[in-house]
């Protein structure tokens, strides 16, 4: 009983805590994303005030919808179909229904998106986009279900998040050059203030140092597209005697920071009369099978394991709905591809 003979409510526990009675329930049920802490701050306040669950409340604040949303800011969908489709994969095996649905980068259809996923009372929320440049926590009005972001991670270090490991895919790039004699390397680089540009450039520029190299000429830096690739060719060889089959190039491979970079400098050193790869090795980057299949000669490049990177969210969200959250970036390791491009 209270100070006034009434009997303790919800409320008085969660202004006692410090929290919001949604808080409350999901800490007396083991449920939902909370730190330990919090919940340890719950209970001793529910302990203070002597509060007794109403049973029939309990069994409401229990129910589930076993439905999750997957959220996308990328209407292509080049990178986050596979992470949706490894998602989903994972929810389904844990018996869990997802709602797709995607914001196309416009924030007020992100906020209509998100009230109406709360609205049908899923059970969380993945949010994944087209970038791994980190992006805003999603609002969710108050309400306190688990988020875990995919690709695209959260700015808030506390947040769930899973991205690729960048840094790694580059080093094994370099290894992968190294190990074929390669000693010469340039890097041709995406856009220069997006997240996976400059982390691929500066982690092959570590993975160098590391054995005893350095690039043999600055990163480029431009777009994702093969005419930029062409274009960065030009910019190699503008001083090089090509008419001299023997000339030194001043490198013997190209990294590039995509797979469609990649495509247009293989085309563009095909058109010089460079030979791929016997005077130079092309790498590209996330094994996108348009454009490394596609390429001549096919292209070696690195698989971001995307739905392996879904499915581990999943296995993170499902692990917060059960009440075990976890907190902080985690990074998904990448795999090498090694196709006829680097022999």
């Amino acid at each position: 009983m209270t100070t006034t003979g009434r009997p303790v409510r919800i409320t008085d526990v969660a202004a006692l805590a410090g929290v919001s009675p949604g808080t409350v329930s999901k800490a007396l049920n083991n449920t939902g994303a909370l730190r330990d802490s919090t919940r340890a701050r719950v209970r001793e306040a529910a302990d203070r005030l002597g509060f007794v669950p109403d049973p029939d409340a309990r069994w409401l604040s229990a129910r589930r919808s076993y439905t999750v949303g997957l959220l996308s800011a990328d209407s292509a969908g080049r990178f986050s179909i596979p992470v949706m489709l490894g998602a989903e994969s994972a929810l389904a095996a844990g018996r869990m229904a997802a709602l797709l649905a995607t914001s196309r980068r416009d924030p007020v259809r992100e906020v209509f998106l998100v009230e109406s996923m709360l609205a049908r009372r899923v059970d969380g929320l993945i949010v994944t986009g087209r970038t791994t440049d980190p992006r805003p926590p999603v609002d969710l009005g108050g309400s306190d279900i688990p988020v875990v972001y995919a690709f695209s991670p959260s700015t808030d270090p506390d947040d769930a998040s899973v991205f690729p490991d960048d840094a790694h895919g580059a080093r094994l790039v370099v290894e992968h050059l190294l190990a074929t004699g390669r000693r010469r390397i340039v890097h041709v680089g995406g856009r220069p203030h997006q997240h996976s540009s400059t982390e691929r450039a500066e982690a092959a520029q570590r993975a160098l140092a590391d054995a005893g190299l350095g690039l043999a000429a600055p990163t480029l830096f431009g777009e994702w597209s093969e005419a930029w690739g062409r274009q960065a060719v030009d910019v190699l060889l503008r001083t090089r005697d090509l008419a001299d089959p023997d000339a030194d190039l001043g490198f013997d491979a190209i990294m590039c920071g995509s797979d469609q970079i990649a495509r247009g400098a293989c085309d563009r050193l095909r058109e010089l009369g460079v030979a791929v790869p016997e005077r130079v090795a092309v790498t590209g980057f996330d094994d996108w099978d348009v454009m490394a299949l596609a390429s001549r000669p096919p292209l070696t490049t690195v698989d971001l394991r995307l739905e392996e990177l879904g499915r581990r969210a999943a296995e993170l969200l499902l692990d917060a709905i059960a009440g075990r959250p976890h907190h902080g970036r985690e990074l998904m390791p990448m795999r090498l591809v090694p196709r006829a491009s680097t022999g």
